[in-house]
């Protein structure tokens, strides 16, 4: 090959890679694109992190939700100002309160209650030793270090350690509940939610609403702050009959309306307020809202 010809193979390799990373540009900034970036990186990118506008969020691209955050630039945001926005609606956001989230993953809700400014101080409970580091860094990269407590354990009715069982593919689901033979068995320390409470000196008064999404387990942490309940503190929940199971739905039901006699039923299709008694049993999973 002379030397032209060398020339003009550069320039054209050069124009091709070009046109190659501008469609390819052009493709990965679409959610099809973003779908086929994240779900083919390799296990040797343990961690990632996106500019979603208002916040960073750092994940593991191996975790469905990072990916969902990576598609979409962000996870079931749309559910915390929808829980926001009732609450405003029924004059049941008090000024200065505090947050308490039972399951606070890698930080995705727990994020997006700080930039509300609804709260005051917001503690987030997350046992899970993997999403427990992305919690804190998420906290501390946007800045909400002096807001946001983490606390790294489960939330039970006694304190010391229980097994807890983590989902490979999705570490939302990981829970204290096996739920899959193929779930990678663990153990992490738990606490009663009245102990964790006063370990940080958070006034149990103080606390205006408690966000729970643990997987099976809400009955069990249920237990552990009835000084909560009985004060009618507004309560919200993945309300999961599928993994409770028909008589523990009932029981569990049946104590709840011990303390709530309303709530408001959140379903694909709409929202619906009921009597706590009458809570769908049959139903695998929804939201529920529980009313002072």
């Amino acid at each position: 090959m002379t030397g032209r010809s060398r020339l003009a193979a550069k320039f054209w390799m050069k124009r091709f890679r070009k046109a190659r990373n501008a469609i390819a540009s052009r493709l990965f900034d679409t959610r099809t694109g973003r779908r086929v970036l994240i779900e083919n990186i390799g296990p040797r990118v343990v961690s990632m992190t996106v500019d979603a506008g208002d916040h960073l969020m750092t994940f593991s691209p191996s975790d469905y939700i990072g990916r969902k955050v990576f598609r979409k630039g962000h996870f079931e945001r749309d559910h915390v100002d929808r829980l926001i926005t009732t609450l405003r609606e029924r004059g049941l956001m008090r000024k200065h309160s505090s947050l308490l989230e039972i399951g606070g993953n890698i930080g995705t809700q727990t994020i997006y209650f700080a930039l509300s400014g609804a709260f005051a101080h917001v503690v987030s409970v997350e046992p899970d030793p993997r999403n427990f580091p992305l919690l804190q860094t998420n906290i501390l990269q946007n800045g909400f270090g002096s807001i946001v407590t983490p606390v790294n354990c489960a939330a039970g009715e006694t304190a010391g350690e229980i097994d807890f069982f983590m989902n490979a593919g999705n570490h939302g689901k990981s829970s204290a509940i096996r739920q899959s033979a193929r779930d990678i068995k663990t153990s992490v320390p738990v606490k009663p939610v009245m102990q964790i409470l006063a370990e940080l000196s958070v006034d149990p008064a103080r606390v205006g609403l408690v966000w729970m999404d643990i997987e099976g387990y809400e009955p069990v942490a249920c237990r552990s702050m009835v000084p909560l309940l009985s004060r009618r503190v507004p309560l919200y929940m993945e309300f999961t009959p599928l993994f409770y199971g028909p008589g523990p739905t009932r029981e569990f039901i049946a104590t709840l309306a011990g303390f709530y006699e309303t709530c408001l039923v959140f379903f694909e299709d709409g929202e619906q307020e009921m009597k706590v008694v009458d809570l769908p049993a049959g139903l695998e999973q929804y939201d529920v809202l529980f009313l002072p």
